[in-house]
């Protein structure tokens, strides 16, 4: 008799095991449904964002690189007040206005149109003036999986981008001025704040920064940076945070 209560004790104990599994499995399915459905939700949002503002930008074809761009900056300061700049990068999908915010936490977790989303948007470092005098201009955006916002930046560690020479040149387009900036140095690297900085207190400070982002790019692009250049840097997010994919670029025009 006691041998088969302690079977059924054992047996009841097996059951309520299984059960918590199974518990536990529909409560994963049903969470991650859920996440999957704001993704989605929030992919979306972000896309109508981005067809909404396409009537900003226009080309005029008879013109060449940075001067054929045409931005409609009242439209989008209309739109967002915060928006500062605009700016492309050729063998990507990266074709965004930039916003400002007074931190770099706000537009982690905001839309162009500052609804929440998880998408977040292209955002300059609050430190940065954007009046073409920084040291070094940072402009950041989230690693989405399906490629938006941030997501396309890993292609410039590919071989097949970093030696087209026609992905060299970003257009960079604020209110008051139209820039180019000619690529001199891409990597992926740990999370780190080094090459964020944005202002150096000398010419010595900054070019100890200008050798060492020279020095880790995949490609020597054979262009000679100075302490008189301005840096434009854009980065994202890779492996789960742990690294980030950087570009560097310098002011040409």
């Amino acid at each position: 008799m006691r041998g088969k209560r302690i079977k059924k004790k054992k047996n009841n104990i097996s059951k309520i095991i299984s059960l918590l599994f199974l518990l536990f499995f529909i409560f994963t399915m049903i969470f991650s449904g859920i996440k999957i459905l704001e993704w989605v939700k929030e992919n979306i949002a972000r896309n109508k964002i981005l067809d909404d503002i396409q009537n900003t930008v226009s080309i005029n074809a008879e013109k060449d690189n940075v001067e054929k761009y045409n931005i409609d900056f009242a439209n989008l300061k209309e739109k967002n007040s915060d928006t500062v700049a605009w700016f492309k990068i050729n063998g990507t999908n990266i074709e965004y206005p930039v916003v400002k915010a007074k931190d770099n936490e706000y537009y982690l977790t905001h839309s162009f149109d500052k609804t929440y989303n998880t998408s977040g948007w292209a955002f300059m470092d609050y430190k940065n003036r954007c009046d073409g005098k920084d040291q070094n201009m940072v402009i950041y955006g989230h690693n989405r999986r399906d490629g938006g916002m941030f997501g396309s930046l890993k292609n410039v560690l590919n071989k097949e981008w970093y030696d087209n020479k026609e992905n060299y040149i970003i257009p960079f387009i604020t209110e008051n001025r139209k820039e180019e900036y000619q690529v001199f140095s891409v990597y992926s690297i740990e999370k780190e704040d080094y090459y964020i900085t944005t202002n150096f207190a000398n010419d010595n400070e900054f070019k100890t920064f200008i050798d060492k982002i020279k020095s880790r790019s995949n490609k020597d692009f054979n262009v000679e940076v100075t302490t008189d250049d301005k840096i434009l840097t854009v980065s994202t997010c890779a492996n789960n945070n742990k690294y980030r994919v950087v570009l560097h670029a310098k002011r040409i025009k």
